[in-house]
């Protein structure tokens, strides 16, 4: 006889555990404690077998037999439904486990070792550091279970504070972890993809830099003046000569100098590109290395910090100096020195765009172009790096006297004049003046 709710609510504890029997397969376990379990029996592979459903009243007899049906489809598929079950719960356990924290954790950590497409050290800091900002919001939910809202909410809060393009770049972080769970299978579909627009854009400003002649004199002159209790004042001497990125410097390691053939190598996993940059060294950047070696010697790091000879210098310590120099952030940047070098060498029609971008270790979209462009400008730019340093002196002195055409030197490169426009012997190609 079918169980009623009435019969199963009135029915009480006995000495030992008892069952109370409904209709196929399903019973209720009455126990000496008084609880109540729905379980149900069946046949699978010809042994019989039991499966729970959970505890009464909390599960109702409409409910038990609801789930008892489910597995009774089951049985008719060919599935054992306590095989189903378990792996449901293996399942949800491993959905719980799988916050958005975990796969960002994850996803950082692969980008950190990816081959060529690895985050840069200064990079994955930031990176890092801007998904950190979600940690409290979506941080602890499992990713499966967060919608658009529950992004969009996030990062507005950050966008509250006025850091617009922060927010603007944790979105697109918080994308790529959601498409990176997406690729490993724990999620269906990237909840940030309609999104876009949805937060302030903001105004796109650069860094400061100065670019006029008499100005620039003026900064070389001033760092020239700054002392300070570390080594940073040798690092803003030795900036505009190399025009490397700031990060770039402060990590700089003797190990990566050749001294004798005059050249910097800077290794692939410290450049934006991830690939080697070459840099060649001036009369004037060899003396202010053999200065630098004399103070900090001639191993780790040309820039420690002042904690530990094991770290570089932080990240702001240069910008600091220059403030403490009166430079504002809109003025001048240890950024602004490769925007120096790049507009007064290109305002000096001397030299080859090709080379100027070669410096600046700027990447070719063209594969082809950047593959034959790896060594054809060397000569060129240890050449445009003498001229470079001599043109510094120069401002440095106050001299506005324009540079000689005739530029003799130990690789024979000598650029030819001609009405404004520059031929190269050596490299074969023509610019007018004004290309930037």
């Amino acid at each position: 006889m079918p169980l009623t709710d009435i019969s199963v609510r009135h029915a009480k504890p006995r000495d030992k555990s008892y069952k109370m029997a409904d209709m196929l397969g399903l019973y209720i376990q009455v126990l000496p404690s008084g609880g109540k379990l729905w379980k149900m029996k069946y046949r699978f592979d010809g042994r019989e077998k039991k499966l729970s459903f959970g505890e009464y009243p909390r599960m109702s007899l409409r409910e038990a037999r609801r789930l008892r049906d489910d597995a009774r489809n089951s049985l008719s598929k060919g599935t054992d439904p306590a095989y189903e079950k378990k792996r449901e719960r293996l399942r949800a356990k491993v959905l719980a486990e799988d916050t958005f924290s975990a796969i960002k954790k994850e996803y950082c950590n692969k980008r950190r070792r990816d081959g060529d497409k690895a985050w840069a050290p200064a990079t994955a800091v930031r990176c890092e550091y801007l998904l950190s900002l979600l940690d409290n919001s979506i941080g602890k939910m499992p990713i499966h279970e967060i919608e658009p809202i529950d992004v969009l909410a996030a990062v507005r809060k950050i966008e509250a504070k006025g850091k617009l393009e922060s927010a603007r770049r944790t979105l697109q972080l918080a994308g790529a972890v959601f498409r990176y769970a997406v690729a490993t299978a724990r999620l269906k579909s990237d909840p940030t993809r309609d999104l876009r627009g949805a937060l302030i854009n903001p105004t796109v400003t650069h860094y400061g830099a100065i670019t006029d002649a008499t100005k620039v004199g003026a900064l070389l002159r001033a760092i020239d003046g700054y002392k300070s209790q570390s080594i940073t004042d040798w690092a803003l001497k030795l900036a505009p000569h190399v025009f490397v990125r700031p990060g770039e410097l402060r990590t700089a390691q003797w190990e990566e100098f050749d001294l004798e053939a005059r050249v910097w190598t800077i290794p692939a996993e410290k450049m934006k590109m991830r690939k080697p940059h070459h840099v060649p060294l001036s009369r004037q950047s060899l003396a202010i290395l053999e200065e630098i070696r004399s103070i900090t010697g001639p191993w780790s790091y040309l820039f420690p910090s002042l904690s530990s000879r094991k770290r570089p210098m932080s990240d702001n310590t240069m910008n600091s100096a220059l403030r403490r120099m009166g430079y504002a952030s809109n003025e001048m940047t240890a950024h602004g020195f490769r925007a120096m070098a790049s507009t007064l060498l290109n305002e000096s029609c001397k030299w080859s765009y090709d080379a100027i971008e070669r410096a600046l270790a700027h990447g070719d979209n063209n594969r082809v172009r950047a593959a034959y462009h790896r060594g054809a400008h060397w000569d060129e730019r240890v050449a445009m790096a003498q001229w470079w340093s001599d043109y510094l002196d120069d401002l440095r002195s106050n001299v506005s006297r324009e540079r000689e055409a005739s530029l003799p030197n130990s690789t024979g490169f000598r650029p030819q004049i001609e009405e404004g426009n520059v031929v190269s012997h050596n490299f074969g190609w023509r610019r007018s003046r004004g290309r930037r």
